[in-house]
């Protein structure tokens, strides 16, 4: 058994919804329930977030031993690096495999700091607890396969370790809080999750779309869950770090993950997205950690009004929306006395250019008010179906 190992008994275990989000449970009320302790209970509680920090993968004993010498480690909580690498094609790095486990260990060991790996698989668990490694986490393409998440959790009954579980390639909530029920309910309560971004379609500026209203979302349905952001995966540029970095802290997420390397531009994996140690330790420097709240008087009497601006204004946005729905069901009737069909395309393009054009006029953010209004117009389109398939005679109640 390894040193941090302790046999345990066994646990049983917005922004607008995504259609992912709705088909976690029947309910789909919001608020998801996981047997976790608090983060402060099972890391170090200094006030800073938490900082999982170290090189994509281990190379080799003297890079790791290199890389800790030079890292800020009263700043950092784990010492990270990839042991197995699941690559996109073969004949790519896959990483050293077992031996580097024992490399990574006395690494930590020499600066006094807990070590984490991501695992794939059972065999995988059973190597690092053997050589003592402290977190382990779960990586976003394993995440996507329920079958090799019930493995890894099924090696992990009995032992009490942190496990961190990285979000689906893809935005499916429920693949990842499923993920998490898994490993819940083999008994491990130590519990979190890591944010490193999604895959689109779409060219953007980071290698993989933070979505933060994915984050949003998860933390308003588990907000006992530590949410570690991984920005070297979120960006894939080393710039683009201490960017992403901050707004996780804006957002209050609970931690970073952030590859460093003593030589980056020579890393055997991910090369562009790794800092040095020393860079590592000015984004740190650099990060504003926000605070929960103040008790400044002055403050939170004007934060009070003002949110009671926003009830009020959004008791009027509801008004107005329901009066809407009624002006959309009388021309759901029309159409139907007429046998016009539902979707109209070319008054529906009219209608959004227009609100567009002035949501431009007054300042808002336009990908902002077109899902505003793709919403309103889905809706419309749903009730005035519903209207069409009434039997004759009968009115929408």
């Amino acid at each position: 058994m390894p040193r941090h190992a302790t046999v345990t008994g066994q646990h049983s275990g917005s922004l607008l919804r995504t259609r992912a989000t709705a088909d976690i449970h029947p309910e789909a009320t919001g608020i998801v329930k996981l047997d976790a302790l608090p983060l402060t209970r099972w890391t170090p509680d200094d006030g800073r977030p938490l900082v999982i920090a170290g090189p994509c993968s281990a190379e080799t004993e003297d890079q790791l031993t290199e890389t800790v010498r030079r890292l800020p480690v009263r700043r950092v909580s784990y010492l990270r690096a990839g042991i197995w690498k699941a690559r996109t094609r073969p004949n790519s790095f896959e990483g050293i495999g077992d031996r580097a486990l024992a490399w990574l260990r006395r690494a930590g060991d020499r600066a006094q700091l807990k070590t984490a790996t991501e695992v794939a698989h059972g065999q995988h668990v059973e190597a690092a607890l053997e050589n003592g490694i402290d977190l382990l986490w779960i990586g976003a393409r394993t995440t996507v396969n329920p079958f090799s998440v019930q493995e890894i959790a099924n090696a992990l009954r009995g032992v009490d370790v942190p496990v961190l579980v990285k979000n689906p390639t893809s935005p499916d909530l429920a693949l990842w809080i499923g993920a998490l029920e898994r490993v819940s309910a083999a008994g491990i309560r130590k519990l979190g999750v890591i944010h490193r971004g999604f895959g689109t379609a779409s060219k953007t500026r980071y290698r993989n779309h933070p979505m933060w209203e994915q984050v949003i979302e998860f933390r308003s349905m588990l907000p006992n869950i530590p949410i570690v952001t991984d920005p070297s995966h979120i960006g894939g540029r080393r710039d683009l770090i201490l960017e992403i970095a901050q707004r996780a802290m804006d957002l209050g997420l609970d931690g970073l993950m952030i590859e460093a390397h003593p030589n980056p531009d020579q890393a055997w994996s991910d090369a562009s997205q790794q800092v040095t140690p020393e860079r590592l330790g000015e984004i740190l420097e650099l990060l504003a950690v926000r605070r929960a709240t103040t008790a400044d008087p002055q403050f939170n009497a004007s934060l009070e009004s003002l949110r009671e601006s926003i009830d009020r204004i959004d008791h009027e946005i509801l008004d107005v929306l329901a009066e809407r729905m009624r002006i959309v069901a009388r021309i759901g009737e029309a159409k139907r006395a007429k046998n016009v069909m539902t979707l109209q395309v070319a008054r529906w393009k009219t209608l959004l250019e227009d609100r567009l054009q002035r949501a431009g006029e007054l300042g808002l953010n336009m990908e902002y008010v077109k899902a505003l209004y793709d919403v309103i117009h889905s809706e419309s389109v749903r009730l005035q179906s519903e209207i069409m398939s009434l039997p004759p005679g009968e009115r929408k109640k």
